[in-house]
């Protein structure tokens, strides 16, 4: 996967996973992931998938509508590629935080659906649920901050909710920040990731 990685001053944080939004390149949540944790190496990755020239990180059939079996497979893809970049760059692979906006938080929260060591912990801003009626691995005491709005346009405030609510009976520990902005992502938001994941990490 195309990516870009920069090592961070303190070896002992959390490596910050960076996940773009419809769109996105590898380099666009670097100066979210600085102020979130200055300290950390940071890794951004690029989707794979290309939906009328945008990078995303899995197909979708319509707006709001995934693609599952892409889905599971690109989800399975990018848990290989952290694997594989742990060892390259020589990261604790059991010390990685991701940070995803949109469609990178959807492929996040895959993540967390899927493989129960996958992540140390996610900041999923303006997240969707990424499947619904499967069981998910024990995610006891795996701090998630979910960034939302409660007027966005391609989030539906139950959305978050139902997610919240699926990551809690898995027994993550969730927070949710709300805000007005819509799909877009607020300096406030951000500031108060950074302040989350100060406390928890």
């Amino acid at each position: 996967m195309i990516h870009v990685y920069e090592a961070g001053p303190d070896s002992k944080a959390p490596i910050l996973l960076l996940l773009h939004g419809t769109g996105g390149t590898e380099r666009d949540l670097f100066n979210i992931g600085r102020m979130i944790s200055n300290g950390s190496s940071l890794l951004g990755v690029k989707g794979n998938v290309s939906e009328n020239g945008m990078a995303r990180f899995f197909r979708r059939l319509a707006e709001g509508v995934f693609d599952e079996q892409d889905l599971i497979f690109r989800t399975q893809e990018l848990n290989d590629f952290l694997d594989e970049t742990a060892t390259q760059y020589g990261f604790d692979r059991h010390n990685v935080v991701a940070v995803g906006y949109s469609n990178g938080a959807n492929i996040a929260a895959s993540l967390l659906f899927h493989f129960q060591n996958a992540l140390k912990g996610a900041v999923l801003f303006h997240p969707m649920v990424p499947r619904r009626g499967i069981g998910l691995p024990d995610l006891n005491g795996v701090p998630v901050f979910i960034g939302a709005g409660e007027n966005d346009p391609l989030c539906d405030p139950q959305e978050t909710k139902d997610l919240a609510e699926l990551l809690t009976g898995a027994k993550a520990d969730v927070h949710i920040h709300w805000e007005n902005n819509g799909h877009q992502l607020s300096r406030n938001e951000v500031d108060k990731a950074a302040q989350w994941f100060q406390e928890q990490f």
